[in-house]
């Protein structure tokens, strides 16, 4: 299990001396954090192949059949799993696709998983000693800022509410656009191979913080409204998501968020030289039109 000291863990170091990638293959190119990557490499004059289901570079993660395609000429690759390096039948994939990374000739690879997640270490092992001779770099995040302003909870923020299964929990809560800067830096820079980055924001708040700072920053006021698990679960099935997967969401956010997590790490700052941006700025920045 993780644990909640700031940290980089250290494995045998084997980063390569052939110079930074040129073609990287970018994995849920169209999420929250692969989107952000894509463009990032692609300022710094990298080749990106943008994979996903509808795009240039055809990749769908439960699809492996895409994956060869997408992975060939590439010389690293930044891995997005969806939904989640802890969901069921995640070692398995990341085991495949692996295999097909080392087959293909990829170098370096760059793996987004969760803080705090057991179960997702389990999984980054099977893609570490699957995708052999590769290095491998491993980016643990905290909860996103953006979950805020991009996807579902964004509904209710936009409604005046912030409904979560985390009581009083805090959560040092990590702005995506530094996670996007970290890993674009694990991907081109030397270094990093064999090593977990956790990436957190500069000290936990609260979900009613989160709440006040919006209200703060966009002038309108937001509430926050802990309910329970199995409350959330039947919100996320009325969006439409199958019960299984949402009751799986449910408990998911339920654990991470039981103050395990609670605490902030030096990760971003380790690997970029500067602080994390905190929560307050990131709300500014999305709500207020201030800068960060």
């Amino acid at each position: 299990m993780t644990t909640h000291t700031n940290k980089t863990t250290h494995t045998t170091d084997t980063t390569g001396t052939t110079g930074a990638p040129r073609t990287v293959l970018v994995t849920s190119a169209t999420g929250k954090t692969g989107r952000r990557v894509a463009e990032r490499l692609a300022a710094r004059g990298v080749t990106v192949l943008a994979g996903s289901r509808t795009g240039a570079t055809p990749f769908d993660w439960e699809d492996p059949e895409t994956w060869a395609p997408a992975l060939r000429g590439a010389d690293a690759a930044y891995v997005a799993y969806y939904p989640d390096l802890a969901a069921p039948g995640a070692v398995e994939a990341m085991r495949e696709f692996g295999r097909l990374a080392s087959e293909n000739g990829v170098r370096r690879l760059t793996v987004l998983s969760g803080r705090g997640e057991p179960e997702g270490v389990v999984t980054e092992e099977a893609l570490r000693a699957a995708a052999e001779g590769v290095e491998l770099t491993v980016v643990r995040a905290a909860f996103f800022a953006q979950n805020f302003s991009e996807g579902f909870i964004a509904d209710g923020v936009a409604a005046g509410t912030v409904v979560f299964p985390a009581g009083d929990t805090a959560e040092p809560f990590v702005d995506v656009d530094d996670l996007a800067d970290v890993v674009v830096e694990t991907l081109l820079t030397d270094g990093h191979a064999g090593r977990v980055h956790e990436l957190t924001g500069p000290r936990p708040v609260g979900f009613a913080e989160v709440a006040a700072e919006i209200s703060r920053a966009s002038g309108r006021p937001v509430a926050y409204e802990a309910v329970s698990e199995a409350d959330y679960a039947g919100l996320l099935a009325g969006f439409g998501l199958p019960a299984p997967e949402a009751e799986w969401l449910a408990a998911l956010f339920t654990k991470l968020l039981d103050g395990h997590n609670a605490s902030s790490t030096d990760g971003v700052k380790r690997v970029l030289g500067r602080e994390p941006r905190s929560f307050a700025a990131f709300a500014d920045a999305t709500w207020g039109g201030a800068g960060a």
